[in-house]
């Protein structure tokens, strides 16, 4: 008695399939040199002229942020966003100091702060969590406004700053409203108990992640050791020390953002921008097929009104930034060379890149080692009503400063 075998797909061939129809569509349009052509020289331009760019800015936030840790000015600064902290987060008082050093650095910053038993023990459980949605929406904040500045901006990033502070308020609280209903349990429970869990009830993945966990936090008493040390050199050699230190992290973060410019940006781009001056295509750089312009155009109506799109381009801005704010920024120099991006869309490319910075590439990794991987989907769909928030409050803010 014969059984029929049950067909199985065969592994890769999907792949194959959705990378021959995208390079297919490019190669029809383009044609294959001129599509191979502009694909190597639009990753080649930014690599030198925007990658570059981005990584001594990185080098000199990040000193500047070294400079502001070391002398007190992030303490500051932590002093006095710390009462905002309960009233518009529902959070510590404590969690204002994530938002300092994301918005120095970068995203995983809270991750790392919140593996410190001694930050974790402030918290109930479900505002632990939320703690990915709230440090996502300040990484790479000094980042984005100094590029923008950069770019002649200077009013704009700032009402970007604050929109991107609204949409931090919703995405942490919607993200806390998800975590209760989902996990009625969680109001209550303290979250020091994520971080040390008796060895009997742990299981073999928990306890690799709490012994990384512990590896990966320096003890207070040490700490507070290298601190008084510190305090204790000459002045010149502490300033020195914090600009060399910053700017090694600024070329780490520069090198980081190097794949998402070149990979991300370089098809956003081939997919935003059209032919030539002349109509032909001839393989230079920053050629493409206008698809995506051109599907924003159907539902440009609804990007106008919430966001004060008059063109169509804008739109990739923000769906780069899902990926990658560094590779979203690449877009930035070409849109206002283009005459596409004005102060209007600077102030929403702020909030909406400084919110989401990347939030799709790194949500997933960031609640996979606090331990709440199943979470993830909860905290996506509440960071992009942030993000979304965030860049509608700037339009309108930058509406109302324009009237005024």
């Amino acid at each position: 008695m014969s059984s029929k075998s049950k067909f199985h797909w065969p592994k890769g061939l999907t792949c194959i399939i959705v990378i021959t129809l995208i390079f297919g569509y490019l190669g029809y349009v383009m044609g294959l040199p001129n599509m191979l052509n502009t694909l190597m020289h639009t990753s080649y331009d930014l690599l030198i002229n925007t990658v570059f760019y981005l990584m001594a800015i990185c080098v000199l936030t990040g000193a500047l942020g070294k400079i502001f840790v070391e002398f007190g000015v992030a303490e500051l600064i932590e002093k006095l966003i710390r009462p905002l902290m309960k009233p518009l987060f529902h959070l510590p008082g404590v969690a204002s100091l994530g938002a300092v050093l994301t918005f120095l650095s970068d995203n995983p910053a809270i991750i790392t702060l919140a593996r410190d038993k001694k930050f974790a023990q402030y918290f109930k459980k479900y505002q632990y969590i939320s703690l990915t949605n709230f440090g996502t929406a300040f990484g790479m904040g000094l980042l984005v406004i100094i590029f923008m500045i950069g770019q002649g901006f200077y009013k704009e990033p700032l009402i970007g700053f604050v929109g991107a502070f609204c949409g931090c308020i919703i995405s942490t609280r919607l993200m806390q409203r998800f975590i209760i209903k989902a996990y009625p349990k969680y109001k209550d429970e303290e979250a020091v108990y994520t971080v040390s869990e008796s060895v009997e009830a742990a299981s073999d993945r928990e306890d690799r992640e709490a012994a990384k966990a512990g590896n990966a936090v320096t003890s207070t008493a040490d700490a507070d050791s290298n601190d008084a040390a510190q305090e204790r050199q000459p002045l010149f050699i502490r300033i020195l020390n914090a600009l060399l230190d910053g700017g090694k992290s600024g070329v780490e973060t520069g090198m980081s953002i190097i794949p998402g410019v070149l990979i991300i940006s370089t098809f956003v781009m081939i997919l935003t921008f059209g032919p030539s001056a002349s109509g032909a295509y001839t393989g230079a750089a920053y050629e493409g097929t206008e698809l995506l312009p051109w599907a924003a155009g159907k539902i440009n109506f609804i990007f106008d009104w919430l966001f004060g799109f008059k063109d169509p381009h804008l739109v990739a801005f923000p769906i780069t930034a899902l990926g990658a704010v560094g590779a979203a920024l690449g877009l930035v120099p070409d849109f206002v060379a283009q005459g596409w991006a004005d102060g209007n869309a600077i102030a929403v490319f702020t909030a909406i890149g400084m919110c989401w910075s990347g939030y799709l590439s790194t949500h997933t990794a960031m609640l996979d080692s606090l331990g709440y991987r199943e979470l993830t989907p909860k905290a996506i769909l509440a960071h992009t009503i942030g993000g979304l928030a965030a860049a509608f409050v700037a339009h309108w803010l930058y509406i109302i400063v324009c009237l005024i």
